[in-house]
């Protein structure tokens, strides 16, 4: 039986797990033989994170980013951040979309979890500032893992809501947003990022059709590529 094929993606994935391990096990620990080791395992997820970028020389700096993000205890045991999205659709069947101001890429609204908002709040909100549309919500669609949607960089979470448009004018945020629109499934604007995993999703849920929340399922194999059952 032939070994799955190593992606990119594959390479990035474990880079940012062994980094994980080393961050926070130099956060919970102040023995130096650990702290040796850690840090040469740090070393070690540096240089497999310059390889699958194809750029060697970065390894230090990568490898530096990480060191100074180090915090003591629990502050500093290493997780996925959260981010939250939001499928918004209106009276005529159409997408919310924006054009993101950092990659130029036609997405839902989406950004960040904000400390003190609920998940849905932070939906309308991200939806009200980047869109200038007023929302509410309707239901959870999908929780995304950041690293299987092919996001590179920082590792993340992405609930993403149903939302229903009931107010507001569309207006674009001045720095996030290089554009927005509402949009038919069969005029989407191009480069849509990750269409394949959303789109169907995103119309079925604003034609109010039935719809499992969507996750990622397990791996029979997560360390052994991305050929395993559930990729």
């Amino acid at each position: 039986m032939p070994e799955p094929q190593i992606s990119e993606l594959d390479l990035v994935r474990w880079s940012e797990a062994l980094s994980g391990i080393a961050r926070t096990g130099l956060a919970f620990t102040d023995n130096l033989y650990e702290r040796e080791r850690y840090e040469e395992v740090l070393k070690v997820a540096a240089d497999i994170r310059a390889a699958a970028d194809a750029a060697p020389g970065e390894a230090a700096e990568v490898l530096a980013s990480w060191l100074k993000h180090v915090e003591h205890g629990v502050p500093g045991y290493v997780t996925p951040k959260v981010a939250v999205g939001a499928i918004v659709g209106n009276d005529e069947g159409e997408l919310l979309l924006i054009r993101r101001g950092d990659s130029g890429m036609w997405l839902y609204p989406t950004g960040w979890a904000d400390i003190g908002y609920s998940a849905s709040e932070v939906a309308v909100k991200e939806v009200a500032e980047e869109t200038g549309i007023v929302a509410e919500p309707v239901r959870i669609v999908g929780v995304f893992d950041g690293l299987r949607f092919g996001v590179r960089g920082l590792p993340f979470y992405s609930v993403v809501f149903h939302l229903r448009a009931v107010g507001g004018r569309l207006e674009p945020h001045p720095l996030e947003t290089l554009d927005v629109g509402w949009f038919a499934e069969d005029r989407l604007p191009d480069p849509l990022a990750g269409q394949d995993r959303w789109v169907q999703m995103a119309f079925s849920a604003v034609r109010g059709e039935p719809l499992d929340v969507f996750f990622d399922p397990p791996r029979a194999e997560p360390w052994r590529g991305t050929g395993a059952p559930g990729h």
